[in-house]
């Protein structure tokens, strides 16, 4: 279940709230998203995949927050990016041709 936004490093970008399946997070008017209705995580990690910034946590249990302290899992911090090469096909990673990417298929699931 979404743990977190760790304010000090994102950006504000929205992705997150762009990319949640199940509406979890508020766009801010400026700064960081709020984690709005937690019960409704999925824990897809969907959020901590395309956070950019590594300012998700995401934790293993789906069925409740367990309190993390960010200070404690900073190593963690981008931890789903770097294990499932999220973005290597950017920089020419072995991924090229970004066939493994599931951004098309929610998007087209959106607008069905």
């Amino acid at each position: 279940m979404i743990e977190f936004i760790l304010a000090s490093a994102c950006n504000g970008c929205g992705r997150c709230v762009e990319i949640c399946p199940t509406a979890v997070f508020d766009p801010p008017a400026q700064g960081v998203p709020v984690i709005a209705r937690a019960a409704d995580c999925q824990t897809c990690f969907m959020c901590e995949l395309y956070c950019r910034e590594d300012a998700i946590f995401v934790g293993p249990d789906p069925e409740r927050i367990e309190g993390y302290d960010p200070l404690a899992v900073a190593d963690l911090m981008g931890e789903m990016r770097r294990h499932h090469g999220w973005d290597e096909w950017a920089e020419g990673g072995r991924y090229p041709d970004a066939h493994w990417r599931m951004e098309q298929v929610f998007a087209r699931a959106r607008t069905a």
